[in-house]
């Protein structure tokens, strides 16, 4: 994932801002997107979106270092790939998928996640 691409931000981010009260009223705390962008991009692309300290936080993975130890990449370079994981209050794991095309939005996607919750 990378901040202010076509799928990004056209298709990945904007839902999950428009659809975080439902997220809220299912449980969800927090919703984090890591990016490979340096923080100074994920500032920008915050403040783009308009997202104000309201639960999305915009994170910054350099390195790919997360989506490495998962082996999700996108396979161009270090880049994150798609994916989407929602982590209980216990710290389980109910949810993780990984998109197969790194350019799509299913699994990952808002609905594929509020379906799940």
């Amino acid at each position: 994932m990378r901040a202010f691409t076509p799928g990004c931000q056209a298709h990945h981010l904007p839902p999950y801002i428009e659809k975080f009260d439902e997220l809220k009223k299912k449980g969800v705390d927090i919703v984090a997107v890591i990016a490979s962008n340096d923080a100074w991009v994920m500032c920008a692309w915050g403040k783009v979106n308009k997202i104000h300290g309201d639960g999305i936080l915009l994170m910054s993975d350099t390195k790919t270092f997360f989506s490495k130890e998962h082996a999700w990449q996108a396979g161009m370079g270090d880049r994150n790939g798609r994916w989407a994981m929602v982590i209980e209050k216990d710290g389980t794991i109910s949810y993780a998928e990984n998109e197969k095309d790194p350019r799509g939005v299913t699994v990952s996607g808002a609905d594929a996640v509020l379906s799940k919750l």
